[in-house]
C-alpha cells in the first residue's frame, strides 16, 4: 500500500473511531451528536437530520434561514478549503421543503469574495437550490453587537444576515490551520463578523470562545467529505487532502468540534478555544458523556 493509499485509509477509519460516546438505548431518543459514514454529502445530511428529528424540529414554517459555510478561498471544490457545495444545496432544499420563508448564503471571505463564491461552487449551488447568496465583502453590512460577558471579546461588528435570521445553521469544513492547530465549527464563526483582525491580536483562542459563548448557531453541521490535513487553511494542492467521507451535526458546537479534533488526530484538549469554550459553559467536550448516533451509509 502506497503512503497515499495509507493516509487515506487511516483517515477513512479515525472517521468512525470517535473515542467515548454512549449507545442511544432508547428507541426514538434524540442523540446529542450524530456521525454519519461512507456516502455523498447529500445522503448523509438526509441520514444525519432525519436522526436528529428532521429538519422541520428546526426550520420552522416562514422563517429566515442563514446557512454560514466555509467560503473563504478562491480555490475549487477538490481542494478542500471551502464547504462542499453539494451539502450547501442540499441543506438549501431541505429548509425549503420545512417551509422556510427564505434561506440566505453568505461568508466574510478571505481572498477575493466574488471569486470564492464563484470558484468553491457554492454560488451556483445555492442559486439552483432556491437559495440566495448575499454579500460580505464591505462594513456596511454589519452591524455592531455587545458581547456582555466576553474575556478578550466584548463586542463585534456582525453581519446584518445573522442579525435578521431566525434559524442560523453553520456549516464549517473540517481541516487544519496554521494559526489554531483546525477550524471548525467555532473558527468558522469568524466569517460572521467583519472586524476579526482583533482577533488575532488579541488572544485568537479566548477571542473565539467569547463569541461562541454570544452566537450559538441553531445547527452546527461538519462537512468532512474532504478533509485537509495539512497547510490549512488555504492549502497548496489537492495532495493536502484526504478522503474522509464523513459528516457530524449536533446542536452543541464545543462537542462537534471535539469530535472534529479526534478526526483530525488531535485531542480536544489539544485545542485551546474549544478547552476555553467547555470551561464557559458553551457545550461540552467530553464525547463519553454524549448521546452518539453512529450511522454508516
Amino acid at each position: 500500500m502506497d503512503r497515499r493509499a495509507f493516509v487515506r485509509t487511516s483517515a477513512a477509519a479515525a472517521a468512525w473511531t470517535l473515542a467515548g460516546g454512549m449507545r442511544l438505548e432508547a428507541a426514538g431518543k434524540i442523540p446529542d451528536l450524530v456521525a454519519v459514514k461512507g456516502g455523498e454529502a447529500e445522503a448523509m445530511f438526509r441520514r444525519g437530520i432525519a436522526a436528529l428529528g428532521g429538519m422541520r424540529a428546526f426550520v420552522k414554517p416562514n422563517s429566515k434561514v442563514v446557512i454560514k459555510p466555509n467560503i473563504g478561498w478562491d480555490v475549487p471544490p477538490e481542494r478542500a478549503g471551502n464547504t462542499n457545495p453539494k451539502l450547501i444545496a442540499e441543506i438549501i432544499k431541505q429548509c425549503k421543503e420545512a417551509g422556510a420563508k427564505e434561506v440566505t448564503v453568505f461568508d466574510h471571505t478571505c481572498d477575493n469574495w466574488s471569486r470564492c463564491y464563484r470558484t468553491s461552487g457554492i454560488e451556483a449551488a445555492v442559486r439552483e437550490a432556491g437559495g440566495t447568496m448575499a454579500p460580505g465583502h464591505a462594513p456596511a453590512y454589519y452591524q455592531e453587537v455587545k458581547l456582555g460577558t466576553g474575556k478578550s471579546l466584548t463586542s463585534v461588528k456582525e453581519h446584518e444576515a445573522i442579525l435578521a435570521a431566525d434559524v442560523f445553521i453553520n456549516v464549517p469544513i473540517l481541516k487544519s490551520h496554521s494559526s489554531t492547530r483546525l477550524t471548525i465549527a467555532m473558527k468558522n464563526l469568524m466569517g460572521n463578523v467583519w472586524d476579526r483582525g482583533y482577533w488575532h491580536a488579541n488572544d485568537l483562542h479566548q477571542c473565539i470562545a467569547d463569541y461562541a459563548g454570544y452566537r450559538k448557531p441553531t445547527l452546527n453541521v461538519v462537512d468532512a467529505y474532504a478533509v485537509m490535513k495539512r497547510n490549512g487553511p488555504r492549502g497548496v494542492s489537492v495532495s493536502d487532502v484526504v478522503t474522509m467521507k464523513a459528516q457530524l451535526l449536533s446542536t452543541d458546537i464545543v462537542a462537534i468540534d471535539a469530535a472534529g479534533a479526534k478526526l483530525l488526530g488531535l485531542d480536544p484538549s489539544d485545542v485551546r478555544h474549544i478547552e476555553l469554550a467547555a470551561a464557559r459553559g458553551v457545550g461540552t467536550m467530553e464525547l463519553d458523556k454524549l448521546a452518539i448516533e453512529r450511522i454508516s451509509l
